[in-house]
């Protein structure tokens, strides 16, 4: 009797530590997914910049970094992907396809997850610096003009605009228990030079 008392207790600790370690595996899954793919885009910019075209961060991949976005005196180093879907915004920011090209005329447009790549935006302020470094080696320095929450069911970013402009875009609250909802942080950005 006391045997399978004791067993019974063995296999009740051993089963909570599993529980355990599932728990903590779940919550470090994205972070660590997102630090890994920021190491591997890192590589492929490397590759980009040596002249390789559209250089996969993985021979898997359907996106490449079409640039290269610092912030915050270079605390902040992110590669940027081509595209916007999910798939491309789970292993970093994406370049909205629709949006213009960072350094053209036009509003360019970047997503990010506000739980890992973007959650910097929620202490970004007007008068700081973005640094955007394209793929052909051009660089081109931004001023952050405006923070807005916009309900992403009333409004819509503007993409014709006549100055070179670029908004950062991430889901709002940054705190959130449930992603998904209709409210979008937008930091918006005017090219200096």
């Amino acid at each position: 009797m006391f045997v399978r008392i004791r067993f019974a207790r063995y296999w009740a600790v051993a089963c909570l530590l599993c529980l355990g370690f599932w728990q903590l595996g779940q919550g470090a899954y994205i972070p660590a997914k997102a630090w890994l793919a920021q190491d591997l885009m890192q590589r492929a910019w490397v590759r980009t910049g040596m002249g390789q075209a559209r250089a996969t961060p993985w021979p898997w991949a359907d996106t490449w970094p079409v640039a290269r976005l610092t912030a915050r005196s270079g605390a902040i180093d992110l590669i940027v992907l081509a595209g916007g879907s999910g798939r491309t915004l789970a292993f970093g920011p994406g370049h909205l396809s629709a949006s213009a090209m960072p350094g053209e005329v036009g509003n360019a447009v970047i997503g990010g997850h506000r739980d890992t790549h973007f959650r910097f935006l929620q202490s970004i302020e007007p008068g700081e610096r973005l640094n955007l470094e394209l793929s052909n080696g051009r660089k081109h320095v931004y001023e952050v003009v405006a923070v807005d929450i916009v309900d992403s069911r009333k409004g819509a970013l503007r993409l014709d605009t006549d100055d070179a402009m670029l908004s950062l875009v991430t889901c709002y609250p940054f705190a959130a228990r449930e992603a998904g909802g209709p409210l979008r942080y937008v930091v918006t950005a005017i090219m200096l030079y």
